[in-house]
């Protein structure tokens, strides 16, 4: 039997997260105004008693769920014995920490200047992203290549549920393309831009630098990376598939998949809400899921 802990990405988030983590104990505390020292601002202000729309801001809302993550995990102690992680997106810089990849601060940076670099790229050039349900995923790879404009597959979250991401006229031309496939649904996301697309190149290139700057550690368990579905344990391989992460896809449902394949019996899930448990149960209904807990 082996346990796989699984960090949610941008989406979870909601106003009073952390609260009561952040009272559980010194350490956790700490953490939490550590953060609010690195990041330059009370971000604990705007998650525990913020608004909505001031918690959906990109610069906010990534760190957010990462200081969730991260120190809920932490706050695990001795009870956290994964043997493999993987995050969604976002997640997957918790799921790294967590695995002693780098550390809280490192982290926390990284996580940062991702947030920014990708603000930044949204506003270069407007894109956006909407989730395709009731398609096999060929078929909407297919639609994607058929279309003149940037449409990519971005987020591969279960069987039938496939997110694209691109140029606004290139997704408006997919959007009709696969209703005439016979999509169940296509709903347009709420989203700054086209993440996991080519369009957040700019924000790669802005990424790299900091983690290339960032020293990375052998993790105490195989990490299964967003680009390929596939574990890593080499520090230098898991750099660089983060770094091709902002502009390639989220495998997450080859991900669960893969897990499963190589003996996971369990999943937990690290943070706020419970979107990834939902997902593992669309890959595999006997998947045993649960959010951990203190």
């Amino acid at each position: 039997m082996k346990t796989a802990y699984v960090f949610p990405g941008q989406g979870a988030q909601f106003v009073g997260m952390g609260k009561e983590l952040y009272g559980y104990s010194s350490q956790t505390k700490e953490l939490f105004e550590q953060a609010n020292e690195i990041l330059g601002f009370r971000i604990t202000d705007i998650m525990f008693d913020g608004t909505d729309d001031e918690l959906k801001q990109t610069n906010v809302t990534q760190p957010s769920i990462f200081l969730h993550s991260v120190i809920l995990a932490k706050a695990l102690g001795d009870s956290f014995k994964p043997n493999m992680v993987a995050g969604h997106s976002l997640g997957e810089f918790s799921a790294l920490v967590s695995a002693g990849v780098f550390d809280f601060e490192s982290g926390l940076k990284l996580v940062a200047a991702r947030a920014n670099s990708m603000q930044k790229a949204c506003e270069l050039q407007p894109s956006t992203m909407a989730a395709v349900l009731g398609l096999d995923d060929f078929v909407v790879e297919d639609v994607c290549q058929r279309v003149s404009d940037v449409v990519v597959p971005a987020n591969y979250n279960c069987p039938g549920q496939l997110v694209i991401s691109g140029s606004i006229a290139g997704i408006d031309r997919a959007c009709e393309l696969l209703i005439e496939a016979g999509a169940r649904r296509v709903l347009k996301l709420n989203v700054g831009g086209a993440f996991h697309s080519p369009l957040m190149e700019s924000a790669r290139v802005e990424l790299e630098k900091a983690i290339e700057a960032t020293t990375f550690n052998t993790p105490i368990c195989p990490v299964y990376q967003n680009i390929d579905a596939k574990p890593y344990l080499d520090s230098d391989r898991i750099k660089n598939n983060l770094i091709e992460q902002l502009t390639g896809p989220v495998k997450w449902s080859q991900i669960v998949s893969a897990m499963i394949e190589d003996g996971a019996t369990k999943f937990v899930e690290v943070g706020p809400g419970n979107v990834l448990q939902g997902l593992v149960k669309k890959v595999d209904r006997k998947a045993d899921t649960s959010a951990a807990s203190l």
